[in-house]
């Protein structure tokens, strides 16, 4: 007689990949946010530890975001999605209060007993929201009237951020990642091509108008970044001062670098080098090995993403994991071509590394939930 077959036993997958390349990324940006930092805090506060300091008790909080959002049901988050959305919106609003400050020259942040950036909540709250959204109307956002009313769904936001925080760049990734959820939720393409090839249209008639002076460039600090990333040299005393240091960073690092700590930029010819320019001293330090190293990194990070949103248990999870990927994927392209002046400066940040309290706390949030909808994937075995 032939032995009964045994019966597979259903075992729940964990993204152990993931898990070390974030924490990699963390521990990594820690390390490259003294070294670039160390300077700087040491001429303004005495303290050479200053900004590696409230980094660490930032990511500490981040962490243990991280692994109370990783062991619970992601499912959860869905009963609050729309308070998500209204509250995000309202903290936005809460900028233009005694509330808000002002740092760097911008009104962005909210006093609430500790500093908080309402742009990085939103972009959460947005993904969970959308996430919701299209999971329960899915059949209508294949109409033109039900994708429409879901990308004005986040004028709100977008705009809010634009217009009260003046930060361009986060209302393009908000924008960019309901696009994205929507594109893979929906089989037609056509709106997606539309929507690309005017944002490029307009793109480029604003730089050519600015390019040729029938824009001024004085109208705006938009139009004068603009300006400067077509001939950095010609504003290198005011707009283009950054960008020219970040290229003599770059530039400077060769294959290998000049060693770690050894940045010669960081020493106060690069203004806020721990922030939106800290790709540049990563690439003077350890020169085009360590920046290429960082890009296969996020290329791999990506790539988890997309393993986990094709094998998610159901719709709803898919969503968060593509709404996560495009906002992290989003925000280095970003960063990466600001620093290297391929698109003019917008202020951004390259995730998981550079200085930002808020924004890391709030990225190890969207990772905790893409690694709760991991544990929910059922592997045969």
């Amino acid at each position: 007689m032939s032995e009964p077959r045994k019966k597979k036993r259903s075992k729940y997958f964990f993204d152990y990949t993931m898990l070390f390349i974030v924490v990699f990324l963390l521990l990594f940006g820690l390390v490259m946010l003294y070294s670039t930092s160390s300077y700087e805090a040491n001429v303004k506060f005495e303290d050479p530890a200053f900004y590696f300091r409230k980094q660490a008790i930032a990511s500490a909080i981040g962490v243990a975001v991280m692994l109370v959002m990783m062991l619970m049901d992601y499912h959860l988050v869905q009963k609050f999605a729309l308070i998500a959305y209204g509250v995000s919106l309202v903290l936005i609003l809460l900028v233009l209060t005694p509330l808000g400050y002002e740092a760097g020259g911008a009104r962005r942040w909210l006093n609430l007993g500790m500093s908080l950036q309402p742009a990085e909540v939103a972009k959460l709250a947005l993904i969970v929201f959308f996430a919701s959204v299209v999971t329960k109307f899915q059949d209508r956002i294949k109409e033109k009237r039900g994708f429409i009313f879901v990308i004005v769904l986040a004028v709100p936001h977008a705009l809010c951020v634009l217009t009260i925080t003046q930060n361009l760049s986060s209302a393009i990734i908000i924008f960019c990642i309901v696009l994205m959820m929507l594109f893979v939720a929906t089989p037609q393409y056509k709106e997606y091509f539309v929507i690309a090839l005017i944002a490029a249209a307009v793109a480029v008639i604003v730089v050519l108008l600015v390019k040729y002076d029938y824009l001024p460039a004085t109208m705006s600090y938009r139009l004068a970044r603009i300006k400067a990333w077509l001939d950095p040299e010609s504003y290198a005393a005011n707009k283009g001062f950054q960008t020219l240091q970040a290229l003599y960073a770059i530039g400077s690092g060769d294959y290998f670098g000049k060693g770690l700590g050894q940045s010669i930029q960081k020493l106060g010819y690069l203004p806020e080098a721990q922030n939106d320019m800290i790709f540049s001293i990563i690439c003077e330090e350890l020169g085009l090995f360590g920046a290429v190293a960082i890009i296969l990194l996020f290329v791999l990070l990506i790539w988890r993403f997309m393993v986990i949103a094709n094998n998610a248990s159901d719709m709803f999870g898919a969503l968060l994991v593509v709404g996560v990927m495009a906002h992290i994927s989003i925000q280095v392209i970003l960063n990466i071509a600001v620093v290297t002046n391929t698109i003019p400066n917008t202020g951004i940040t390259l995730p998981f590394i550079s200085y930002g309290g808020s924004s890391i706390v709030f990225l190890l949030a969207e990772m905790g939930l893409v690694l709760s909808v991991s544990r929910s994937i059922r592997v045969e075995g």
